[in-house]
């Protein structure tokens, strides 16, 4: 039995369990339980059928899992009765939260484990493409092979720049491949391909190597390029010709030259030179060829050039076979000896092989066209939305059509996943669309293609809903407009209005309006059935906004009993005597009053009087102070004081005074305009790390007349248009620390300050500002070498850099004992090395390191040991290399350079003698390191010849060697061998005797090389190179080809001038065959007669004539014979009888009634016979009967 078990965030969430992709329903088999937010599939009786790969589903989320099957051991022969136990298996699988990804089984694509990613390497530097291949069902090892471009093969290139490995895993089963370049430089940089294959399977995968250029070095010290390193134990090897190495080297050396240099294909490595060596043709129409390949990149163009013996020589450019034409692309130029072919504009299509025709000779070449990288031009940009709502990412590249892929988190999305995500292309734009997103939808999503990359952030949100403006309170009078208004958050929420409790119900008079984020409510012509109390709720939210309509109606008709002028103010349960406004939106003070005579109104604010209305001067005043922001309206019963759109500067104490000859009252209004925030300045980033920074900004200057009640932050990246909101709930404090963001990408920052009012107006962005993080403690630190009063360190670079970059590295040490840490070096230094100098010998020291870049310093990679400044005693002992463990020997006039490396400390002292005599300096250069000594000659000579000894000596140690023999000589080549004769040929075989060169060039004879020719060719193929004996047996010769054979002599100078070669040449007989033709028995193709067309019944008309037919075949031909009523017809006139190419034909001439029966056709020859009859019906001819019945009558 096998139980998965998982787990969600919330209990009510539907789990769906898979197999194969296959949904599966609870059964006997199949057991599913939830309980609360636990789910479990429970298998039964598992078999080795249950091994495939299941799944489990919860909302959009998808987590794979296998179970593996084993089959159980076989049982030991004393314990056959026992059963076996059921094979079981139990995980744990849990459905992952938002922003996390299920570990999924590395199952392999195709044949490809992992497969070569994309490189990029600086000009020098080494980079190293691994693939790994699946090896468990593979009966035997699969062949890899690398390719550069299309065709051309690295095999072929491996030497000291390019090395190929593969090792194989025996616990995982798995073979790796590894394409390492070494020492990359430009024309490195393309496109490559690794394929796979094995005996019934094939796959293959492309990457790309990008070269960048080396970054320029500062001065150049000159002395420096000639000075020793200090540690001398690395000497920069010279580019060297391997394949020059191989055709001089004898086979015996061929692995030992292979292994020096990295050549691990040697069956490739034995092919290559063996063309390497041939000898080819010259060419007698082309001065110039083509070369083998070449590249250009799309809609560039490329000139094609060689140079032909001929100036008048006509030549053919050819594609592909085909002959090109000229047209406005393809251009041919000739200038002198110089044939150009011109192709502008080139497109994939141009991808093809080439050649160049003179006459009977061709020169080919190959062009690839490389297409330009695809650059996103438009980069994403971060977003934040609601649960539920629409998200798409767009992007914009630099060709239409292009190919991307999109990653979130660093796993690659595809349309797989229930669906959830699409993709669409229009023309160069490219969209990631999330139709309904959720909160495991937040996330960095990535863009890539092959020439860029775009990172944005997704952060999906709650749906909260914040009110910014609330309805107030309303008094208005009969036949005036009551508007409630709120704004809320978000423009998409709908709500609904209440009365009392009761829905409102829009008509003529009352109207519901709802745009953007503001709902109002308006009702026109106030009656008193309009005095309640009003609510707005929001839809899908627990929020209740309510107000009160207060109805002004007329005043009691007693109060004008009263004389003096009186002024009847109700708050309306505000605070006495103050009105709060918020800005922007209307004031109406409706100030009843009442008096006989009718009392003169002056207002009043801060000393300043506004307006005075009097009986007298009424209508006047009403008709100018009418059109004004600020205005007063007079009516019988009460005084209305209007501000259209008040503002701040309206804030104040309002007086009012109403006169008469009786007396005189007045009253003091507090008006109080409330507003959102002014802006806050624009914040301040400090703090700053790989993904995060500390946002601090003050106060905004004016608050609005109310508290602030939060802060709002958004952010977005320099060159994007797009500000993302970072929070939803109110911040209160001053200070936010920012987090999820890309290093290396530079953003903004600004503020938004909320009171109960609103949100303020965005403060100015914030100072462009870049994550980056300090880099990692460098790597392998340790000491490699220690002196009396120097010690030499070395290290390597941080495992992570960063976007900060790198500069620099400061090391530092401290005494045993102490807590100072001093700098071992004035400043950073940019080595991976340093030598510390100046220490005080017997000093205990610790040595610390960091690594420095913009954001500041590493941790500090520490040596756990301290270390004593002392000089290491170290015995001295010379090491010989191997070539000078025999005779030296040099020809006059050439250079003598010996390097001897040596180990020993402190610094031996080094003697050098000749036959037991010091060399004399001016002849001789010596040359001493720490490390090695060198013997330098600038020009050999003959008494240069004779025994050398070396010796070393550390205070009372020595080691002394004595080299070999340096023999120098006046050598030269040598001469050609003698009396070359071809003593035997056989089969396909030839023997060939020579004798050694009479003049061997004053040096031994190393050996022969020996070339053979066809004579119709009579181009040169070595058969044997190094050949000591002078006799030998060329084989494998084609039978039917004359050969000539030619023998080279060699010593140390080289092969000779001139060669030996056959006069007449050996002819490989073909090999005869007799033919014997093969004996058959003649066939038999007498048969018996057979009608294979019978003869059919026929009613004709007497009078005519008629036919019967039919057709008979038979070997021999046979005899035909016709019948009537079985009586022969041979000697009846009345019949003929034909008979053409097997078709019989009876003819009747003009038949009667009389001739009516039945007709046989009888077939008779040596082998048998055969017959067929038929019918014949002959009808009366109506003419004929009346014309015998008149004769018959007379």
């Amino acid at each position: 039995t096998a139980v998965f078990e998982a787990e969600t965030e919330k209990a009510s969430v539907k789990v769906k369990w898979q197999r194969a992709g296959t949904e599966i329903t609870d059964s006997e088999k199949y057991v599913i339980k939830a309980e609360g937010n636990k789910h479990s599939l429970t298998i039964n009786n598992v078999v080795k059928e249950d091994d495939v790969t299941y799944a489990v589903i919860a909302g959009s989320s998808k987590v794979k899992f296998e179970l593996k099957v084993k089959e159980p051991a076989a049982p030991a022969p004393a314990a056959s009765e026992l059963p076996a136990p059921p094979a079981e298996s139990s995980q744990n699988t849990e459905v992952p939260s938002a922003g996390t990804q299920p570990e999924e089984p590395a199952d392999p694509i195709g044949l490809f484990v992992t497969r070569p990613q994309d490189g990029e390497v600086t000009v020098g530097g080494n980079i190293t493409f691994t693939a790994k291949v699946a090896g468990e069902s593979l009966l035997k090892k699969p062949s890899v092979k690398w390719f550069k471009g299309k065709w051309m093969d690295l095999a072929s290139k491996v030497g000291q720049h390019l090395q190929l490995h593969d090792s194989y895993d025996r616990n995982n089963k798995v073979y790796t491949f590894e394409l390492e370049i070494i020492e990359a430089n430009m024309t490195f940089a393309g496109g490559y391909r690794c394929e796979v294959s094995t005996k019934d399977k094939f796959d293959s995968s492309n990457f790309n190597l990008t070269v960048n250029e080396a970054p320029l070095s500062g001065d150049l010290d000159i002395r420096a390029a000639f000075r020793r390193t200090g540690d001398g134990k690395t000497e920069s090897q010279p580019d060297v010709d391997v394949w020059e190495i191989l055709r001089k080297a004898p086979p015996s050396e061929y692995e030992k030259i292979a292994f020096q240099y990295g050549i691990t294909d040697l069956r490739g490595m034995l092919k290559r030179l063996k063309r390497i060596k041939k000898e080819e043709k010259k060419s007698t129409a082309f001065l110039k060829k083509l070369d083998p390949a070449y590249q250009v990149d799309k809609g560039q163009k490329i000139k094609l050039m060689v140079e032909v013996a001929n100036p008048d020589a006509d030549v053919k450019w050819l594609k592909n076979g085909q002959e090109i034409q000229v047209s406005g692309r393809y251009i041919f130029e000739a200038v002198g000896n110089k044939r150009i072919l011109t192709i502008n504009h080139c497109s994939l299509a141009d991808d093809a092989a080439y050649e160049c025709v003179v006459g009977e000779e061709k020169s080919f070449t190959e062009l690839f066209v490389k297409e330009p990288p695809i650059l996103i031009t438009r980069p994403l940009e971060d977003q934040m939305v609601m649960v539920g709502e629409r998200v798409e990412f767009e992007c914009e590249v630099s060709e239409e059509g292009a190919t991307v892929k999109w990653e979130k988190d660093g796993v690659e999305l595809t349309r797989e996943e229930t669906f959830k995500y699409r993709f669409k292309k229009d023309g160069k734009k490219q969209y990631l669309i999330i139709n309904e997103s959720t909160k495991e939808d937040s996330g960095h999503y990535t863009v890539k293609t092959n020439g860029g990359v775009s990172v944005a952030e997704l952060i999906v949100q709650e749906k909260k809903l914040e009110v910014y403006q609330s309805i107030a309170d309303l008094t208005v009078k009969a036949r005036d407009q009551a508007v409630f208004k709120c704004e809320v958050s978000d423009e998409n929420v709908k709500g609904i209005w209440l009365k009392n409790g009761k829905e409102v119900v829009p008509d003529e008079r009352i109207k519901i309006s709802h745009i953007g984020r503001i709902h109002k409510l308006t009702i026109e012509d106030v009656t008193p059935g309009d005095e309640a109390d009003y609510s707005f709720i929001p839809q899908g939210f627990a929020y209740n906004l309510s107000a009160k309509l207060q109805f002004l109606g007329k005043l009691d008709k007693r109060m004008e009993l009263f004389l003096p002028p009186k002024i009847h103010l109700d708050c309306l349960g505000q605070s006495p005597d103050t009105i709060v406004v918020v800005a922007g939106n209307k004031l109406r003070l409706d100030v009843p009053i009442s008096g006989d005579p009718t009392p003169t109104v002056i207002w009043q604010k801060v000393n300043k009087v506004m307006y005075v209305f009097s009986a007298d001067q009424w209508g006047k005043a009403l008709l100018f102070e009418s059109e004004g922001r600020v205005r007063v309206e007079k009516h019988e019963d009460h005084c209305v004081f209007i501000i259209e759109g008040a503002e701040k500067e309206d804030e104040g104490v309002y007086r009012v005074i109403v006169k008469n000859p009786v007396g005189e009252d007045k009253a003091d209004i507090t008006v109080k305009v409330i507003d959102v925030p002014d802006p806050p300045e624009a914040p301040k980033i400090s703090n700053i790390g790989e993904d995060y920074c500390t946002v601090q900004w003050q106060p905004p200057k004016y608050d609005g007349g109310q508290p602030v009640l939060g802060y709002i932050l958004e952010r977005k990246k320099k060159k994007s248009y797009r500000w993302m909101r970072l929070n939803f709930d109110l911040l209160k404090e001053l200070t936010y620390e920012a987090k999820r963001m890309i290093e290396g990408v530079v953003y903004e920052m600004r503020i938004y300050a909320v009171n109960s009012i609103g949100m303020s107006r965005p403060s100015p962005a914030s100072q462009p500002f870049m994550p980056i993080a300090p880099p990692s403690e460098p790597t392998h630190f340790t000491v490699e070498d220690v002196s009396d009063s120097t010690v030499a360190l070395k290290w390597r670079p941080p495992e992570r850099i960063g976007a900060g970059g790198l500069d620099g590295y400061i090391v530092e040490y401290c005494k045993e004992g102490s807590t100072e840490w001093i700098p071992a070096l004035p400043g950073l230094t940019e080595r991976t090395s340093a030598l510390i100098k100046d220490l005080v010998t017997g000093d205990k020291l610790h040595f610390r390191i960091k690594a420095i870049n913009l954001a500041g310093e590493s941790g500090a990679a520490i040596i756990k040991e301290p270390i004593t400044v002392q000089e290491i005693l170290q015995r001295p002992k010379i090491w010989l290399p191997r070539h000078l463990r025999q005779t030296l020997v040099k020809k006059v006039g050439e250079t003598i350079n010996i390097v001897i490396p040596f180990q020993g400390k402190p610094r031996p002292k080094i003697t050098w003698t000749k036959d037991g005599q010091s060399l004399d300096a001016k002849d001789v250069g010596i040359r001493n390191s720490n490390t090695d000594t060198i013997l330098f000659i600038r020009k050999a000579e003959l008494h240069h010849s004779g025994a050398y000894e070396i010796t070393l000596q550390i205070e009372n140690m020595t080691d002394k060697i004595a080299l070999q023999f340096v023999h120098v000589s006046s050598a030269d080549k040598p001469g050609p061998p003698q009396n070359i004769k071809l003593t035997d040929v056989w089969g396909f075989n030839a023997a060939l005797e020579w004798t050694p060169p009479q003049d061997d060039g004053n040096a031994q004879i190393l050996g022969y090389t020996v070339q053979k020719a066809d004579k119709k060719t009579m181009e040169w193929y070595t058969v044997f190179d190094h050949y000591r004996r002078t006799n030998c047996v060329v084989s494998e010769l084609i039978m039917g080809n004359e050969y000539f054979f030619r023998v080279f002599s060699e010593n140390l100078c080289g092969l000779s001038e001139t060669a030996a070669t056959t006069k007449n040449p050996a002819y490989i007989q073909k090999t005869g065959t007799t033919y014997k033709p093969p004996c058959y028995k003649e066939h038999d193709f007498s048969e018996p007669p057979k009608f294979t067309h019978p003869l059919v019944n026929r009613s004709v008309i007497a009078g005519y004539n008629t036919t019967l037919s039919c057709a008979v075949r038979g070997i021999p031909k046979p005899k035909i014979y016709w019948y009537k009523n079985k009586v022969d017809l041979s000697g009846d006139a009345k019949y003929r009888m034909f008979s053409k190419q097997g078709v019989l034909t009876l003819e009747i001439r003009k038949p009667t009634p009389f001739d009516g029966g039945f007709y046989t056709c009888k077939a008779v020859n040596e082998c048998g016979e055969a017959e067929i009859e038929c019918k014949l019906d002959v009808r009366g001819n109506r003419m004929s009967i009346m014309h015998n019945t008149n004769t018959a009558v007379k």
